[in-house]
């Protein structure tokens, strides 16, 4: 990189949002450069190898890649969707829900009347009710023109006011259907007084449409989407540490790191998380209503993860998740536990390295965990490009979580020890070390439907050349974030130009 090179754009940050915005505006012809702290792009979408064995940081399957989905579109916009290795998962049952007080498994089915199907085997005099919550889940989501790869402005504001709980509390006074129903609640970190129902929708609804598991992992994505970025001139760097800006007047002019370089540009998009980046640029600049109001802005909880390596030819590979809670009457309050509750529910999902797999290589398990429970650790920080020992009773907490959070999962799948030749963990710590998330958090902050607009947060900024992009902005999840980079680069290209661009260069296609 030349010294005092300028570009149209330096973006922050190389997660999802960062590298679609970044592929939108090179091949609109603007110089981009992206700049990561990392040793690895990709933010959510990062790999990590243990014991010879793939594992995925956050992306466990992603839902809308059909032909003609939202999804596909997008990333058939952006160039990457041909080259994506994908394996479909059951169609019958690409979620599993189940729970300790009761044995019966409950499925989640892809396509809509299928969906209803399979959950009327279970559910014989709720089938009108079934129907009743899929027709409101479409006709939510056809309420987000984005969503749908349509241009004009979507959120009303009394879609945006609808609890999920509330919601389906009303639906029907069949507990164990409403559990089944809100039982995939972990993907959004859902939350019984404030979970709006928009973003039960969103979550749920393109898994429904169509569910994949990216083969060895998400970062493939990460490839081809950097192979993208540099196919229409952009550059990327790595263990660039953008630690402060550089200003003239109330125009930000350059973003500094921590080893001294400058890079200038005429407009920044910081796909970090929002709290960092209006601190890094000084509380100074904003309006303090505005400032304050992130600053104080309640975040999701985190997560500990156990990721298991499997013996050769031990675990069959289920091609499907599970979602699993210990009292189906607390599919709501699973992330309030206790220390003796526990872990309340989990998340089990299976890497995939070829399209034939009969034998599971490894099995990730992830659930809720507060920061609080490691916040003694909190001015430690451990990454592969800055290493650091936390000390052993950090490691004897993580052990000890490690056997309590094992001994669940072998109640639900008996003799599951005997198949484990490794077992690997992360804490809420880890999660913010590598993926940046304000107290490791998993999905950015709480979205609230008590009042909507307070968790709004425009990509546009007060200073007139700084957007935002990321999972706080807009939605969080593949579909979310991308989304989210659409809307951010909408701002800075305009509205419809962008939408319609898209669409014809579909059509055309």
């Amino acid at each position: 990189m030349e010294a005092n090179k300028k570009y149209d754009i330096v973006i922050i940050g190389s997660g999802l949002g960062g590298l679609v915005s970044a592929i939108i505006l090179a091949k609109e012809g603007k110089s981009v450069c992206v700049l990561e702290k990392n040793n690895q792009y990709g933010g959510n979408l990062q790999t990590f190898v243990r014991d010879k064995t793939i594992f995925d940081t956050g992306i466990h399957y992603i839902g809308g890649l059909s032909e003609g989905q939202n999804l596909y579109k997008y990333f058939s916009y952006i160039g990457i969707m041909e080259h994506l290795n994908l394996k479909k998962m059951d169609e019958d049952a690409f979620d599993v829900i189940s729970f300790d007080d009761d044995k019966t498994e409950y499925p989640y089915a892809q396509g809509y009347e299928n969906f209803i199907r399979q959950l009327v085997k279970f559910f014989p005099e709720e089938e009108e009710t079934i129907k009743t919550y899929c027709e409101k889940l479409i006709y939510t989501c056809d309420s987000f023109p984005l969503y749908n790869v349509r241009a004009g402005d979507g959120y009303q504001k009394e879609i945006l006011s609808i609890n999920a709980k509330g919601y389906l509390d009303e639906l029907t006074d069949n507990e164990k259907l409403k559990a089944v129903l809100a039982g995939s609640n972990f993907l959004y970190a859902g939350i019984a007084d404030k979970t709006p129902l928009y973003v039960h929708a969103l979550s749920v609804n393109s898994f429904i449409q169509s569910s994949w598991r990216c083969i060895n992992g998400g970062s493939q994505i990460t490839k081809q989407l950097i192979k993208q970025l540099r196919k229409y001139g952009g550059e990327i760097y790595k263990h660039k540490d953008v630690v402060s800006f550089g200003f003239e007047e109330n125009k930000l002019v350059s973003a500094k790191t921590k080893s001294g370089e400058e890079y200038f540009g005429d407009i920044f998009i910081s796909n970090i998380e929002p709290k960092t980046t209006l601190k890094m640029i000084g509380e100074d600049k904003f309006r303090k209503s505005f400032y304050s109001r992130i600053q104080s802005l309640e975040v999701l909880p985190s997560a500990f993860s156990l990721y298991l390596v499997f013996k050769p030819g031990t675990f069959k590979y289920l091609n499907h998740n599970y979602y699993h809670f210990k009292d189906s009457n607390r599919v709501w309050e699973a992330n309030d536990y206790t220390e003796q509750s526990w872990p309340e529910a989990y998340m089990v999902s299976m890497n995939v390295s070829n399209k034939d797999q009969v034998w599971a290589e490894s099995l990730t398990a992830m659930t809720y965990m507060k920061f609080e429970e490691f916040q003694q650790w909190e001015t430690t920080h451990n990454t592969t490009s800055e290493k650091a020992d936390r000390g052993v009773a950090y490691e004897n907490l993580k052990e000890e979580k490690k056997e309590v959070f094992l001994n669940a999962i072998e109640k639900k799948f008996p003799g599951i020890r005997d198949c484990i030749q490794s077992v690997h963990s992360s804490s809420p710590l880890s999660y913010r070390d590598y993926i940046g998330g304000h107290n490791g958090n998993l999905y950015g902050y709480v979205k609230d439907s008590n009042n909507p607009m307070r968790t709004f947060i425009s990509p546009k900024t007060k200073l007139e050349n700084l957007f935002l992009t990321g999972q706080s902005i807009n939605m969080h999840g593949v579909l979310g974030v991308t989304i989210g980079a659409v809307v951010t680069c909408s701002e800075v290209l305009g509205k419809e130009y962008l939408v319609n661009k898209i669409n014809s260069e579909l059509e055309n296609k």
